[in-house]
């Protein structure tokens, strides 16, 4: 059993190892992950010698800085290539961002915010970076109200909490009683709309993604600079482009639709039961 818990132990130090790595500090010393580890520099030398040899990370031989290898990036579109949503959204995504010329991005919930699972480019919004991988919280985001409107409003109220919620520009949601009144609307028009919510000069427009049982299990947008997205002069028609977007990729899901309404049966029917009591 001791020998169990030792293994695990190591697993779990070599996993944390590959998490210290983040978008902000993508490039650690051997110092750096001791210290967020709380591991003394032996143990986490030898730990970073071992994941250097299965190529899980790597050290640049200028800076002699430890950086994610490519075994992750592998193993990374492994796990992209095996998931629905990607390989479902992947053809629309690209469509939209060489039709719009904007960003065409697809998000997944991971619990109180979004993940980003797609980030397409278009000609008026390149970027250096991939979104691939990050997060962004629900409240602040056009995909994160349409992620939110998965769950019940005790659900959202349990997960998010009572608020406030953290404010990133003037413009941010920060109460729960002002998320959900623009829940109810972006449920009534089918889509949701970001404007300088989460950052200055950006704005974005998104819709929910649906699977096989009618459940939001993703939204996909488009986004860009003010200027570039134009929300004040053509919402409408992008809100129609995004919800087929949308409802293309949950067709593909196996979504079929709002399940009808049954149907009166003769017998239980208004005419029906006026001419039961006629007799």
């Amino acid at each position: 059993m001791s020998s169990e818990r030792g293994g695990n132990q190591t697993v779990e130090r070599a996993a944390a190892v590959l998490r210290a790595f983040t978008h902000g500090r993508p490039a650690l010393r051997v110092s750096d992950v001791a210290s967020a580890l709380d591991l003394n520099l032996s143990t986490t030398s030898r730990l970073l010698a071992t994941l250097e040899a299965a190529e899980l990370v790597r050290r640049d031989p200028v800076s002699q800085l430890y950086e994610l290898g490519p075994a992750v990036i592998s193993m990374a579109g492994v796990a992209l290539n095996n998931d629905p949503v990607y390989r479902q959204s992947r053809p629309v995504t690209q469509r939209l961002a060489w039709e719009l010329g904007l960003g065409a991005n697809v998000a997944v919930r991971r619990g109180g915010e979004l993940f980003y699972l797609q980030n397409v480019e278009g000609q008026l919004a390149h970027k250096s970076y991939s979104l691939l991988g990050q997060h962004n919280p629900l409240h602040a985001t056009a995909m994160g109200k349409c992620l939110a409107l998965g769950m019940t409003a005790k659900e959202r109220a349990q997960l998010l909490g009572a608020g406030p919620f953290p404010s990133y520009t003037p413009r941010t949601l920060t109460t729960p009683e002002a998320l959900e009144a623009e829940l109810a609307a972006v449920a009534e028009r089918g889509w949701a709309t970001e404007v300088e919510e989460l950052a200055l000069g950006r704005a974005c427009i998104a819709a929910p993604v649906r699977d096989h049982t009618g459940d939001v299990v993703a939204a996909i947008s488009v986004s860009g600079a003010l200027s570039a997205i134009a929300l004040h002069d053509r919402e409408a028609d992008l809100g129609r482009r995004i919800i087929e977007a949308a409802d293309s990729v949950s067709v593909g899901l196996g979504y079929l639709g709002p399940a009808p309404a049954p149907r009166a049966s003769a017998a239980t029917s208004p005419a029906a039961a006026e001419g039961g009591h006629r007799s």
